[in-house]
């Protein structure tokens, strides 16, 4: 079976930057589990999949533009804590739940002076290139459920 649309793909992953930093792993845990086609991973690597047979690995490097976008500095703003913190605190490099004039979207705290801080709202890995090494580990038809849910529904998944 090759990988397409409507397919579960079960991966074992790395994620690094140019430099070889690892930003993310799969390996000494579970596979990720994704439904292909479904945005549920980088446009980018999903492209790579596309067609690739289970026990296939594939060495993939990601432009910006197809994972989490450039980086804008209109996503760097001043807000009130308490906009991002029930008990009015917040605490540098945390992420938060803010709402903004894009709506609901998770943000970085950059610095904290008083009662406000400056946050980033970017993804912490846009304006990146991304480098994948991936093994793929399995392929399979998906449920109707995972179908109209557009994601995989693992063992204890919850509707």
């Amino acid at each position: 079976m090759q990988i397409a649309a409507q397919k579960v793909v079960s991966i074992e992953y790395t994620l690094k930057d140019t430099d070889g930093k690892v930003f993310d792993t799969s390996e000494g845990g579970e596979p990720l589990h994704y439904l292909h086609g479904a945005s549920n991973i980088v446009v980018g690597l999903e492209k790579a999949l596309e067609g690739k047979g289970e026990g296939d690995s594939v060495e993939v490097t990601v432009q910006p533009d197809e994972a989490y976008g450039q980086r804008h500095e209109n996503q760097i703003r001043k807000m009130p804590i308490r906009k991002i913190s029930a008990d009015k605190r917040a605490v540098v490099g945390q992420r938060y739940q803010a709402m903004t004039t894009e709506g609901a979207r998770v943000v970085t705290v950059l610095s904290v002076s008083g009662d406000y801080c400056t946050v980033d709202a970017n993804h912490p890995l846009a304006g990146m290139v991304l480098n994948f090494s991936v093994k793929i580990i399995g392929i399979r038809d998906a449920s109707e459920e995972e179908l109209a849910h557009g994601h995989v529904h693992t063992p204890g998944h919850k509707h």
